[in-house]
């Protein structure tokens, strides 16, 4: 297993945010926080306190792109949570771990094991 790690969810569907969390203390790491936005995001980007985001492509406000910039320029590690991409990521984000929805405990143990090597 990683070592704990502190996670920010960045999800707007209320009962996906709370499956992500359970999986998350169900591998022993914490919940920094969860948003459904990109301006919340990018708030809590810019605060800190968090070792690695999941970051689902559709959030309440729009596509989360400008906020995949956010964590790269903080050098945050991050995941892009989708259920499928309606447009290719922009290229500098084409490499991005990302976490196929429907999420499992295996699948999200084994992203989060990936990202947080890098």
């Amino acid at each position: 297993m990683t070592d704990r790690l502190s996670v920010l969810v960045i999800e707007d569907e209320p009962l996906i945010a709370m499956m992500l969390e359970d999986f998350v203390d169900v591998l022993g790491h914490e919940i920094a926080g969860t948003v459904d936005t990109i301006a919340g995001a990018l708030d809590a980007v810019g605060a800190g306190g968090f070792d690695v985001a999941i970051l689902d492509v559709h959030l309440r406000d729009g596509v989360c792109w400008p906020v995949a910039d956010a964590l790269t320029a903080a050098n945050k590690p991050f995941l892009i949570a989708s259920g499928g991409f309606v447009e290719a990521p922009p290229a500098h984000h084409a490499s991005a771990r990302q976490l196929a929805k429907p999420f499992t405990l295996d699948g999200v143990r084994v992203a989060l094991e990936e990202v947080s090597r890098v």
